[in-house]
């Protein structure tokens, strides 16, 4: 049967890691959830001919491209969907929306603040003409997540007083693990800070409500040089071989900072990727007037809540098993209490964008959300430069 729904024809630049977990978000999405939309996997675009050709027929796209500008000559395209390191977000991105393209970028939205501006007045403009731009703060899609959000909007923790957020990995920690792109400044912008720092900043927003408005941050580089990579290796999560030359890692290892949030509350903040036997804790609580969440994505289906209004004898944090069809997301997937995995957030993320876009509005978090947390890691910098708190620009 033919369908009458119109069709969202895809772009996505980059196909490694996050190319990957984006494609199988887009072959999925249409096949459990109705979506508004249709969606077309157009075409991948890679810097080498025959790793892109294969990643093509791998992933399930249409066709193969070398170079990203050939997409946005392309009436058959519709999204551009960015997956490269954060050097080439804006002028991707810019040249994308300017060409009358929506786009889904990758985080942190760009390397420096400047760039993110440029960024966000570029999808300003667009919005105008109905084109629209989004960044892909993936984990906000946990349903865990979804549902700390939503018990924090319904009141149940009453007054936010704490916030603690980490996000520890340890894939770096081998001090002889080789050099890759993330762990060069000029192609990723900052090292823990911004690679997984700045998701942790977006998840404690997003649950809130609340801004973070100062820090006082400290970064240290705990390994100074790396061998260089033998071949391809992945920029992703270290792996490969490695040569005898050495190379300076010239981003951060590591990020702690206090801050100041706009309703009041205070803020812990740590990332690093030196967290020895930590591959991807993404630790979140919160501490209300009345009660407290608790989450931690190495166990992912599963949101701690605590309910202070209860009587003493009863009081203590109760577990949620986050696989019931009322529980945000879940119902489009496996029956009650079967968990999902880290690949269903990136679905939920194209489930939302299309969503958005068939009903002409804007998507969330948007390049202003992007932008507001690349002012926090920006002033983080400066803090941890300075010895000092900074405001982060509002």
């Amino acid at each position: 049967m033919t369908s009458t729904r119109p069709t969202l024809s895809v772009a996505m630049v980059g196909h490694a890691f996050m190319g990957a977990a984006h494609s199988q978000a887009w072959r999925t999405a249409p096949r459990f959830f109705d979506l508004p939309m249709q969606v077309a996997m157009r075409v991948v675009c890679g810097r080498d001919a025959a790793r892109t050709e294969q990643a093509a027929e791998r992933l399930g796209w249409d066709e193969a491209e070398t170079d990203w500008r050939r997409l946005l000559e392309r009436d058959d395209v519709d999204l551009v969907d960015i997956c490269t390191p954060g050097d080439s977000h804006a002028e991707i991105a810019i040249a994308a929306l300017r060409a009358g393209k929506h786009v889904l970028c990758e985080k942190p939205l760009a390397n420096t603040v400047a760039e993110a501006e440029e960024m966000t007045a570029a999808a300003e403009a667009a919005a105008e003409h109905g084109v629209r731009a989004m960044v892909g703060f993936t984990y906000r899609r946990v349903p865990a997540i979804a549902l700390a959000r939503r018990l924090v909007q319904q009141g149940r923790i009453g007054e936010i007083r704490h916030v603690r957020a980490q996000y520890l990995q340890d894939w770096i920690a081998d001090p002889e693990a080789p050099m890759s792109w993330r762990l060069d400044k000029t192609l990723a912008g900052s090292g823990a800070l911004g690679d997984i720092g700045a998701h942790v900043i977006d998840l404690t927003q997003f649950i809130t409500g609340e801004s973070v408005t100062e820090v006082s941050g400290q970064l240290e580089t705990f390994v100074k040089e790396r061998p260089i990579a033998a071949g391809e290796t992945s920029g992703s999560l270290g792996g490969g071989g490695a040569t005898e030359e050495r190379g300076q890692v010239t981003v951060d290892d590591a990020a702690v900072f206090l801050a100041h949030l706009s309703g009041g509350a205070l803020g812990v903040y740590e990332a690093t990727r030196f967290a020895t036997g930590r591959k991807n804790a993404i630790r979140i609580e919160v501490n209300g007037s009345k009660g407290s969440l608790a989450f931690d994505f190495e166990d992912m289906n599963v949101l701690e809540f605590f309910d202070a209004t209860e009587p003493v004898e009863v009081q203590g944090f109760r577990r949620i098993l986050v696989t019931e069809p009322e529980h945000p997301y879940v119902a489009a997937w496996w029956p009650a209490g079967h968990g999902l995995g880290y690949e269903h957030g990136f679905t939920h993320q194209v489930v939302d964008l299309v969503t958005a876009l068939a009903a002409g509005g804007q998507p969330e978090p948007s390049f202003a959300d992007g932008l507001q947390v690349q002012r926090v890691l920006a002033a983080v910098e400066r803090s941890s430069e300075t010895r000092s708190w900074q405001p982060v620009a509002q």
